[in-house]
Parts: C-alpha cells; sequence; structure tokens
C-alpha cells in the first residue's frame, strides 16, 4: 500500500505537485518560456516596423506618388544602376570565385577575407575609399582623369562603381559556395579528354553552377538597389544623374513623407521578392 502522495517506491509524487508540475507550466507547447518570450519580441521588433509602413502608406494616394515624374526618375536610374552593377559584378566576380574555389595559392584565406570586407565595412567608410581610390585626385582616379579623361565621382557611372562595391561579395561568396559544392571530377573527366582548363570552366562547370550564379545575381542586384551610403558618398544625390531611390527616399522624408512611404513600398515589394524567388534554396533543408 502506498502513500498518499508518494509513488509507488515511496518517493514524492512530483506529477500531482512539485516541482515537475512547475516546469511543466512554465512551458507553452514544449517551449521553455525563457526562450519563448525573447523570441516572440525579436520578432516583434523586426516585424512591427514594418507592419507600421503598411499601415501608415497612402494607399489611395499611392497610384498618383507612384506614376510622378520624380519617382519614375528614381526608380528609373536605380534598375539601371543595379542591372549595370550585377552585370559587373558577374564579369568580375564569376572567375574571383572560381579562383577562391579551385585553385590553391598563397595568401587564399587573406585575399578571400578582403573579398568579404564590403560585407561588413560601413557603405559610407566604402564610398570614402572609393573616393580615395577613384576620385579626381584618387590614386588610381589622377590616373583616369589625366590620361583618358574619365571621372567617375558625381556621375551615372559611379553609382553604378558604388554600387558593385558594395554587391559584388554576395555574389562571389555565393558562387564560391556552389562551386565547392560541385563535384570537381566532371571538370577533370574533360580536362583527360583533351579539354583546356578554360574549355572545361566554359563547357562543363558554368552549366553545373548556373542556378548558384543566378542567385548570386539575384542577391547582388537586390543589395545594389537599396545602396545608400556608398552612392551618396561617392556619387552624390543630384535628380536624374545619381539620385537612386534609397536616396531619393532619404530626400522625401524631410519635405514629402507620403512619397517616401510610396517608395519604401517599392523596396520593400522588391525584398520580398527577391526572399520569395530564394526561398528554396536558402529557407528550407532538404
Amino acid at each position: 500500500m502506498t502513500h498518499p502522495g508518494k509513488g509507488p517506491d515511496g518517493a514524492a509524487d512530483t506529477v500531482r505537485g512539485g516541482p515537475r508540475r512547475r516546469r511543466v507550466r512554465a512551458q507553452v507547447g514544449g517551449v521553455p518560456l525563457p526562450l519563448l518570450v525573447p523570441a516572440l519580441i525579436g520578432l516583434a521588433f523586426l516585424i512591427v516596423p514594418l507592419i507600421a509602413l503598411l499601415v501608415r502608406a497612402p494607399w489611395r494616394s499611392l497610384p498618383e506618388l507612384l506614376t510622378s515624374a520624380e519617382v519614375w526618375q528614381a526608380l528609373r536610374l536605380s534598375l539601371v544602376c543595379a542591372t549595370a552593377a550585377t552585370a559587373v559584378s558577374m564579369v568580375v566576380g564569376v572567375p574571383l570565385a572560381w579562383l577562391l574555389a579551385r585553385v590553391e595559392f598563397p595568401g587564399r584565406g587573406l585575399v578571400r577575407a578582403l573579398v568579404t570586407l564590403p560585407l561588413v565595412l560601413p557603405p559610407v567608410v566604402g564610398g570614402v575609399a572609393l573616393l580615395m581610390a577613384l576620385g579626381r585626385n584618387g590614386i588610381v582616379g589622377r590616373s583616369l582623369d589625366s590620361w583618358f579623361g574619365v571621372t567617375l565621382p558625381f556621375t551615372t557611372a559611379g553609382v553604378v562603381v558604388a554600387e558593385a562595391f558594395v554587391a559584388l561579395p554576395f555574389l562571389v561568396i555565393t558562387v564560391e559556395g556552389t562551386l565547392r559544392a560541385a563535384d570537381p571530377r566532371y571538370e577533370e573527366a574533360a580536362a583527360t579528354l583533351g579539354a583546356s582548363r578554360f574549355t572545361a570552366f566554359r563547357r562543363v562547370t558554368l552549366p553545373l553552377i548556373a542556378p548558384g550564379i543566378a542567385a548570386g545575381a539575384v542577391l547582388a542586384w537586390a543589395r545594389a538597389l537599396g545602396e545608400f551610403g556608398a552612392t551618396i558618398t561617392f556619387a552624390g544625390n543630384f535628380p536624374g544623374r545619381t539620385q537612386t531611390m534609397p536616396l531619393a527616399v532619404y530626400l522625401a522624408l524631410q519635405s514629402d513623407p507620403e512619397a517616401a512611404i510610396a517608395l519604401s513600398l517599392v523596396l520593400l515589394a522588391v525584398s520580398v521578392a527577391v526572399l520569395a524567388g530564394l526561398r528554396d534554396r536558402w529557407m528550407t533543408t532538404g
């Protein structure tokens, strides 16, 4: 015969009352409250500002705001410059990613660190660095100006350069990861059949890593579209020439908040579209 409140072995019944019951109460659906509460706070911290943007959006006047000449001017410039910056990133970034993934050379780790540096570097600092390098009195820009008459700062080409500077690492990292995951035996087989290394890259490697290149290009394009700090520092904020959408948002916020919200909604829609397009690649697990 067992004692009330005791288990079969005479131990205290912790199911009916005691420490175990308190532990059960401290969980919701199997999730401990000390983890659930801060998780919900972090989620709200990220979502509430976006909800506020949608709530405060001038939906009735949104078509009129988005069809204004200033908005279309900034939108067109942003699309053109982001696409050009992505093209530049692909031309130089894919070979750079291949070099980091396939070739052993001294200092490869340092090169990889330098490639990823713009990811953590404040964009304004990147713009200042571009000015010191490519400005009219920069270490490279001086020669470009005197020998070829090319001036990049405060021009549309300067916008492309600034956006490519911050977007290139996204493409390089994505393509390098795809190359490391690809089986190099296909390239080795092509080499045994007499193909040169470049032919193997062009005919074998590129088709294998095409999805990775596409994903990296989309990320680079989205990053270039939203670039602000390096652009305003290196290229300025001149309507029709260097004023991209993020710069237009910043300027409109001071005089026309509704236009700033409308432009912000466009950038938000682009970001959501990019995440939706890359969901199957990075947001899910096999």
